[in-house]
C-alpha cells in the first residue's frame, strides 16, 4: 500500500511522526507537512508566494505552505511514478467536530486528497495535550484494514473522506466505533480585545462555541462516551433540499 500521509500541527508534530513510524511497518508512506503549525488553515492555497520543499528524511518533506498546498504540490509534482492509494491526515492533537471541520486543516488536507481523486481519512485525537497517540495510530491501521470491505461503490469510495475522532485514552479502554453524523456548535465566543506594547489594539479569535447539537448520534457524543467517532463527510456543499425553492424564487421576479 502506498500512503501520502500529511497533517497541518506541522512536520514536527508528535502526531504525524508516531502515525508514520506505525504505517511504516506494512505501507510506503511518503510525509509531506508545513514547516510550521498551520492550525485553522481550512482548504487555502498558497497563491501569491511560491513553495519552497525541504527534506527532512528518506520520504519525508516540509513546505513552506498550508496543509491544502501539501497535498497539492505532493500529488501533482512530487509524485513521478504510481498515485498513492490513500491520503492520510494527522494525527491532530485537538478534536475535529461538528462546526470545527469548516476551519481544519487537518480536513483540508484530506478534502485536498479527495479533490484529486483520492479517497482520504483525517484523524484528530479529542485532547489539546494528548497522552495516546498511539491509540489513535492503532484505529488508523484498523481502518485501513476494513477499507476494503467498505460497502460503497466505487465512485462513492473516492468520494468519501471519513473524519475519525479518537477519545485520548488508552486502546484497551476505548469502548469502540460509532458511525457518527457531524454536531453543531453554538456561536463562537466574541473576540479578546487587547493591546501591543505600543498601545494599539489588537484582537485575538475568541474560543469556540460550547456544544449545541451533541446528541446521541453525533461526534460529540460518541467521544462523550468513550467511543471512536467516524464521519463519512464530502466536499459537495449544495443544499438540495433547496434548489426547488430557490428556482421558484428566482422564476417569480423575471
Amino acid at each position: 500500500m502506498n500512503i501520502l500521509l500529511s497533517n497541518d500541527d506541522g512536520f514536527i508534530a508528535p502526531g504525524i511522526n508516531i502515525l508514520r513510524d506505525k504505517l511504516s511497518e506494512f505501507a510506503n508512506v511518503t510525509t509531506i507537512a508545513p514547516d510550521r503549525d498551520r492550525s485553522g488553515a481550512s482548504n487555502s492555497l498558497t497563491l501569491d508566494a511560491p513553495l519552497r520543499i525541504t527534506e527532512r528524511g528518506k520520504q519525508f518533506y516540509s513546505v513552506n505552505g498550508t496543509p491544502t498546498d501539501c497535498v497539492h504540490l505532493a500529488l501533482t509534482g512530487l509524485y513521478e511514478g504510481d498515485e498513492p492509494d490513500i491520503v492520510i491526515s494527522g494525527i491532530n492533537a485537538g478534536a475535529n467536530m461538528g462546526d470545527d471541520v469548516i476551519y481544519s486543516g487537518t480536513v483540508a488536507a484530506a478534502m485536498e486528497g479527495r479533490n484529486l481523486g483520492l479517497p482520504a481519512i483525517a484523524v484528530s485525537i479529542a485532547s489539546f495535550t494528548p497522552k495516546h497517540f498511539e491509540s489513535a495510530a492503532k484505529v488508523v491501521v484498523n481502518l485501513l484494514k476494513k477499507l476494503p470491505s467498505l460497502g460503497l461503490t466505487a465512485e462513492d469510495h473516492a468520494a468519501t473522506i471519513l473524519n475519525v475522532n479518537v477519545p485520548d485514552l488508552p486502546y484497551e479502554k476505548i469502548k469502540g466505533f460509532q458511525t457518527t453524523r457531524l454536531g453543531k456548535r453554538h456561536k463562537a465566543e466574541p473576540v479578546i480585545r487587547s493591546k501591543d506594547p505600543r498601545g494599539d489594539e489588537i484582537f485575538w479569535v475568541g474560543p469556540v462555541g460550547e456544544e449545541a447539537d451533541a446528541g446521541e448520534g453525533t461526534d460529540f457524543y460518541a467521544i462523550q462516551k468513550g467511543y471512536i467517532s467516524v464521519t463519512p463527510i464530502h466536499i459537495d456543499l449544495t443544499r438540495y433540499s433547496a434548489i426547488d425553492a430557490t428556482k421558484d424564487w428566482l422564476g417569480a421576479d423575471k
